[in-house]
């Protein structure tokens, strides 16, 4: 049955994300680029959409955009959107896809994600990016992974192969709802039990050290980028308490930290707070990487 159903599955994905991408309405002040390759690596090649302002005076700074989907599932074109609202705010900004659970585990995503920030800034020249001012932000897995960036900094097990010669460390983080502490996950998020197995090649027994080593707290160091993190108190799939921490680690290191909690939000914002959650998420980019 698996077999017969699945090709008919792909291929509604393919139809529901191509109309999804013909809906999008690039504004005439903004360049967007789709399907642009930024690595290869375990047989995979990854791409990214790239949104710009048009005739402006560079070099601008820039966002990277992670998707989420549990590491296993998701679509970078979610975040064309943002990716377009920031360009005519006068940033570049990139969405990009990332390695899958379960064919590409733990740490194949983040050295995805490594890889597309040294690719800005490989090309900060071609596509008027300051290397010095990039941010980045996710959703859930995409959270996890931008939080990750900002705690791991040049450490060398996490950086992979792609883009060398250039550093992977980011300006500041905007962490929606992405979890901080795996091994405090199961029993309080609804599919923990099945998502980190696939990603981590185990549950928080029979894979612990690799639950521990994939933490973003476990990572925090006073050299952390500056980090916003917007959570709703009524998340199932991850609990408030994980902002909580990550915030707290941050601050006992010294560095600068803001949580927004939305009341009684869940997770993947709607209506009034997602407007909240973007708003303040351009604000907060706009504060830190335009100085």
């Amino acid at each position: 049955m698996t077999s017969s159903v699945r090709p008919f599955a792909v291929l509604f994905l393919s139809l529901s994300l191509a109309a999804h991408a013909a809906e999008l309405a690039v504004p005439d002040n903004v360049t967007f680029e789709r399907d642009i390759t930024y690595a290869e690596a375990g047989g995979a090649r990854v791409q990214l959409n790239l949104a710009r302002p048009k005739n402006a005076h560079g070099p601008l700074p820039a966002v990277l955009c992670i998707h989420g989907g549990g590491f296993r599932a998701g679509s970078r074109e979610g975040y064309n959107k943002l990716c377009l609202t920031l360009a005519q705010r006068g940033f570049v900004a990139a969405t990009i896809s990332y390695r899958l659970a379960p064919t590409h585990q733990f740490p194949a995503a983040v050295h995805d994600t490594k890889a597309a920030v040294r690719w800005l800034r490989a090309n900060a020249a071609k596509y008027g990016i300051n290397p010095d001012r990039i941010g980045v932000t996710g959703g859930s897995a995409g959270g996890h992974l931008a939080q990750f960036l900002g705690v791991t900094a040049g450490v060398k097990d996490f950086e992979g192969a792609n883009n060398p010669g250039f550093s992977s460390a980011v300006t500041c983080v905007v962490n929606v709802y992405g979890p901080s502490d795996f091994t405090k996950s199961y029993g309080k998020s609804v599919d923990a039990h099945v998502v980190l197995p696939m990603w981590l090649g185990g549950d928080v027994n029979t894979a612990r050290a690799k639950h521990i080593q994939s933490s973003p707290l476990n990572w925090v160091t006073p050299n952390a980028a500056p980090t916003l993190i917007l959570h709703g108190t009524e998340d199932k799939y991850v609990a408030h308490e994980q902002a909580i921490w990550m915030r707290d680690r941050l601050t006992a290191c010294g560095v600068p930290v803001e949580l927004l909690t939305l009341e009684g939000a869940g997770h993947g914002f709607k209506g009034a707070d997602a407007e909240k959650a973007e708003a303040a998420l351009i604000t907060y980019f706009e504060k830190r990487l335009k100085k």
